[in-house]
């Protein structure tokens, strides 16, 4: 493997220290040497930083490229914003485990997050999916998280009850045989049955085999508007009892009516840190979020799964009664109705799974509605009844100043919470959300130093995924590496959402380019990163 040197840089390493000035040198995958003058073999690359910061290679905390993964394997998207690791296998959703029963199950609800999924894209545990990734290669590093939805459609499938002794014990063995193969942990959805159907003493068992691995316990929690408190407080609990080092997802206050929620969260995690309990969040720079159309009903609904759903709404009587939870609110359904909150002209449509109505990608479901003489809850069922619940959603439902509370506190990692669906109009996290911390959030609203923005989307994802061979610019760690400018810029927007940023040069993933001088080499040198 030949050797890099990377003279004249400023030197970013993660810790949040101020920059320097020096040079690196990378060989055998590794950071070897970082000083001034440094020399290197006959042989070596030599690349002049010119000024340019290098930093550690981005960590995307939060992501689902489960399947994508699959498909695309050089993930230039993500490449070209900086990101060398990625974390998957979020809010309950992973592609393993399946039994031989729950394998349909679990197809069927992965398909709903990220599109159709094929059967032979469904693994019987962790080792299966790792050795199907490093089959042909991948260009970035990849953590996977295992989805707790799994583990219950294998043991429970969609039932909506609590589980019994033995079930839980049999989810508990399952969670055990994924750990023991390298997962990093496990992530609960519980807005997302079947996760959502859970109690506490579920969560906190759970828990217990994660932490006796050393593992992250993740969670979308079960509310992110009124009830966000009390639904950070429910997590919180459990992974005091747990013991688990516990992440709380893309932390959140939905819904103008629960604006400005977000700073009494982080000071009741700061609370619980003081206490000894092992917490922190991630979050996307944007004041939208994105997920699919079925997050505008309650989980109740979901009881038995899509076909029990779609059986439901030929009810005339139980489709007025949902219709009016949908539109107003109310007591039928426990949680608060997004579209009561936020209104149908703030849900645009980003994917469609069908021909038929994916001229509709972009709108929003008022304007979509209007456009095909219907009701948007009429549209919302079409949706359900033809593209199987798969249609991809923004939502425009969040607050700056909450935004900014939560980037800027010292808990906070980025994650993208992208939904990649390729032909679709997606949200543009998936393609900005890293040049939008270094450049937009720090230098033009001055968040924070850009040595602080790298902190945030390096080394502290790295400690809490005990990823500890990377995250620092250090001699004899992982040369995962980005050379940028201080004129990165992030281009994709809600119009234009798949434009790919500026002022990233190279991208280093185990101490080879895959991004050089701003473009996509080709090389595949990422890995699946085990806990071991």
């Amino acid at each position: 493997m030949t050797q890099t040197l990377i003279r004249n840089a400023r030197i970013i390493d993660g810790t949040g220290a101020p920059w320097y000035r020096g040079d690196v040198l990378l060989d055998g995958g590794l950071i070897r040497q970082i000083g001034r003058g440094l020399k290197a073999d006959g042989a070596a690359q030599i690349i002049d930083a010119d000024e340019r910061y290098l930093s550690p290679g981005f960590i995307d905390a939060h992501c689902h490229d489960d399947l994508i993964f699959l498909r695309e394997r050089d993930r230039p998207e993500k490449a070209m914003q900086g990101v060398t690791s990625i974390v998957v296998g979020n809010c309950s959703f992973s592609l393993y485990p399946a039994t031989e029963q729950s394998r349909e199950y679990l197809r069927q609800h992965f398909s709903g997050l990220l599109g159709e999924t094929r059967s032979d894209e469904i693994f019987d545990d962790f080792s299966g999916y790792h050795q199907a990734l490093e089959g042909e290669g991948i260009a970035l590093n990849l953590v996977s998280l295992v989805g707790h939805a799994a583990l219950r459609l294998a043991v429970m499938g969609h039932d909506r009850r609590p589980a019994t002794a033995n079930e839980l014990a049999a989810m508990c063995r399952l969670l055990e045989v994924q750990m023991a193969q390298g997962a990093a942990g496990l992530s609960l959805g519980l807005v997302y049955p079947p996760s959502a159907f859970a109690e506490i003493e579920e969560l906190v068992a759970l828990g217990k085999v994660v932490a006796g691995f050393g593992g992250v316990l993740a969670a979308h929690i079960r509310s992110y508007e009124a009830g966000l408190m009390q639904a950070t407080e429910e997590f919180g609990e459990a992974v005091r009892l747990s013991g688990a080092a516990g992440l709380l997802s893309h932390l959140q206050s939905a819904g103008r009516p629960n604006w400005g929620n977000v700073p009494a969260v982080i000071d009741y995690l700061e609370s619980l840190r003081s206490d000894g309990v092992d917490i922190s969040f991630d979050m996307y720079p944007y004041p939208a979020g994105s997920t699919w159309i079925l997050q505008l009903l309650p989980a109740a609904v979901m009881d038995g799964g899509l076909p029990a759903l779609k059986a439901r709404l030929q009810d005339t009587a139980w489709r007025q009664k949902l219709a009016h939870w949908v539109e107003h609110g109310g007591d039928d359904y426990h949680g608060q109705s997004k579209i009561s909150l936020i209104g149908w002209e703030n849900v645009r449509l980003s994917a469609i799974g069908i021909d038929v109505l994916k001229h509709l990608e972009g709108q929003n479901m008022r304007e979509a509605a209007f456009a095909l003489g219907t009701t948007p809850f009429d549209l919302l069922v079409r949706f359900v009844e033809e593209d199987d619940g798969q249609t991809g959603i923004i939502l425009f439902q969040l607050d700056e100043d909450d935004l900014h509370a939560a980037c800027c506190n010292r808990l906070f990692m980025a994650g993208s919470d992208g939904l990649p669906r390729p032909g679709s109009k997606p949200h543009p996290r998936a393609f900005g959300t890293f040049p939008r911390i270094a450049g937009h959030l720090r230098r033009d609203k001055q968040w924070f130093p850009l040595e602080d923005a790298v902190r945030r989307m390096t080394s502290v994802a790295a400690q809490r995924f005990s990823l500890h061979d990377r995250g620092l610019l250090r001699p004899a760690l992982a040369a995962d590496l980005v050379l940028f400018e201080d004129a990165i810029t992030d281009h994709a927007t809600f119009e234009n959402s798949t434009q790919l940023p500026s002022g990233i040069s190279y991208v280093f993933v185990n101490g080879q380019a895959v991004i050089a001088e701003g473009k996509p080499t080709g090389q595949r040198t990422g890995r699946v990163l085990r806990r071991r």
